[in-house]
């Protein structure tokens, strides 16, 4: 199944994108390293279920960052080469 760009329906176009990908990209990732840092604190300090629910946070964040991805390299095949785009495109 082939990555799309945008949802289905959605108002956006290359030149105008459905959703701030770059910015997406860097939250995941700051959520990516709090939950792990969170996580591994919490295991350390004795209380499993919060690590638990932390460490599953931090498995949606590795996914959320798996469709940023796919969303991003959609981006990239559709563009002309070259093309930048800051941090809130």
């Amino acid at each position: 199944m082939a990555a799309r760009q945008q949802p289905r329906g959605a108002k956006g176009t290359v030149g105008h994108p459905y959703s701030a990908l770059n910015l997406r990209l860097a939250l995941a990732s700051f959520g990516l390293v709090l939950t792990v840092v969170l996580g591994v604190l919490v295991a350390r300090a004795g209380h499993e279920v919060l690590a638990g629910i932390l460490f599953a946070l931090t498995v949606v964040t590795i996914v959320d960052l798996v469709v940023i991805s796919r969303r991003r390299a959609a981006r990239r095949r559709q563009e002309p080469p070259g093309t930048h785009h800051s941090l809130f495109e």
